[in-house]
């Protein structure tokens, strides 16, 4: 690739989101503003290499969208792509369309940005489209890396892309950032989004690699964008605070190999002070603006306290343990009743975590088996609790059956490899 083409990807990568921000606030299409976008990358692609880089290549960039827009409107494309009142305005006024679109155009604020991401997140779209669109639109990623990073074929994801844009302007989800309730509404489906994003790359649920650091490093980026746009927004420094403390131990989760190293083995000299710092200023920013006992907040507070322990056994358990009970008040799960269990199984010996464990079962809703069914950690858990009270062939079993489960090569090392643990304890019994 030549100095030229990486300088275009650059840019790109950088400014695509509010190039296609600022056209869709004109277009109320984001389909029809990312092909505008494109069209104008496109033309970079042609020119830059024999003209040259211009000064300023996010202008030129915006510039050449800019014509594309008014050429658009001008043919009457708008027309057949449901902008009615945008045609209409053009028959009237068309001798001021371009001074118009130029200045809508050229007031490229965050809002436009905040715009997108609540239309790219929108409840209307399933939650697949919701994260695929996002990343599209508002990380920068290419198809094929969103592919590449969910492990799903290109066309998959392609497929999702067309079908949420599809979904939007059939709808006619308006391009706005919604109001009151609506805002509250739709901020938790924006971030649940970028959770599940970061989630994916904390611990990949398939593949060879323990975790995929890109999709780590957008749902941060995601993260520190909402704080700037919604400030007030106690969930969202919530989030963004969960996010940076975990991702703080990402240098210490990973072996030479890149074999998996959990909490508890981790060198704690590996984890990034800096990330720990911003994440405690975040919950803390969270905890002032009175959101405390939030969802992301008291996730992030159990974070921390992994954080502020020096070494594993000076974990505070109690705490983190009190932390789950308010979270199963709030949020009630069966996987945070999972977590729950190891947190009792720390605090007060695995007799107490197995049977927090067995309690899951009262859990039992259509929603709480689907979310265990075939969920391996519910089977290593037990399994790791079992050898912990000397029951090595249960224990054996509960193991295996993890094994079996999980589709992540990494963790079927360690898995392995705890197997490996029951049978050496059964031996020495």
């Amino acid at each position: 690739m030549s100095d030229v083409h990486r300088t275009i990807e650059a840019v790109w990568k950088i400014e695509s989101t509010r190039l296609i921000a600022a056209i869709a606030r004109v277009t109320r299409d984001i389909g029809i503003a990312e092909e505008l976008a494109q069209d104008a990358l496109v033309a970079a692609l042609e020119r830059w290499p024999e003209e040259g880089i211009p000064e300023n290549p996010a202008a030129w960039l915006m510039t050449a969208a800019k014509r594309r827009a008014i050429d658009s409107l001008r043919r009457g494309q708008m027309l057949v792509q449901k902008h009615e009142e945008i045609a209409r305005e053009l028959e009237v006024q068309q001798q001021r369309l371009g001074e118009a679109m130029d200045q809508a155009l050229d007031q490229v604020i965050d809002d436009d940005v905040l715009r997108l991401i609540f239309t790219a997140c929108h409840p209307i779209l399933a939650v697949e489209g919701r994260i695929a669109l996002t990343l599209r639109l508002i990380g920068g990623l290419s198809t094929a890396e969103i592919a590449r990073a969910f492990l799903v074929p290109e066309k998959t994801i392609g497929q999702r892309i067309f079908r949420a844009k599809k979904t939007l302007s059939e709808a006619h989800v308006p391009f706005e950032t919604p109001r009151g309730d609506e805002l509250r509404r739709r901020v938790k489906s924006v971030l649940s989004v970028v959770y599940l994003t970061f989630n994916e790359g904390h611990t990949a649920t398939s593949g060879e690699e323990w975790m995929r650091a890109a999709l780590c490093d957008e749902a941060l980026r995601l993260g520190r964008m909402l704080v700037q746009f919604l400030p007030g927004e106690s969930e969202v420094h919530a989030l963004l605070a969960l996010m940076e403390l975990n991702a703080s131990r990402t240098a210490a989760r990973r072996g030479s190999n890149g074999q998996a190293v959990l909490l508890p083995d981790q060198d704690r000299s590996l984890w990034d002070d800096a990330q720990i710092q911003r994440g405690m200023s975040a919950l803390e920013h969270a905890q002032r603006l009175g959101g405390g006992a939030g969802y992301y907040a008291l996730q992030a507070a159990i974070a921390a306290c992994h954080m502020r322990a020096r070494t594993a056994e000076e974990t505070d358990w109690e705490r983190i343990v009190l932390l789950y009970d308010a979270l199963m008040q709030t949020t009630p799960s069966p996987i945070v009743a999972l977590n729950r269990a190891v947190a009792v199984s720390m605090a007060q010996g695995p007799a107490a975590g197995l049977d927090a464990l067995d309690a899951i079962a009262n859990l039992a809703t259509p929603a709480a088996d689907s979310a265990l069914a075939g969920y391996h950690l519910l089977h290593s858990v037990r399994g790791e609790l079992l050898m912990k009270m000397g029951n090595f062939s249960e224990a054996r079993k509960e193991i295996q059956r993890a094994i079996a489960m999980t589709k992540n090569l990494r963790e079927q090392e360690l898995l392995m490899e705890k197997l490996k643990q029951i049978e050496k304890a059964a031996l020495s019994a």
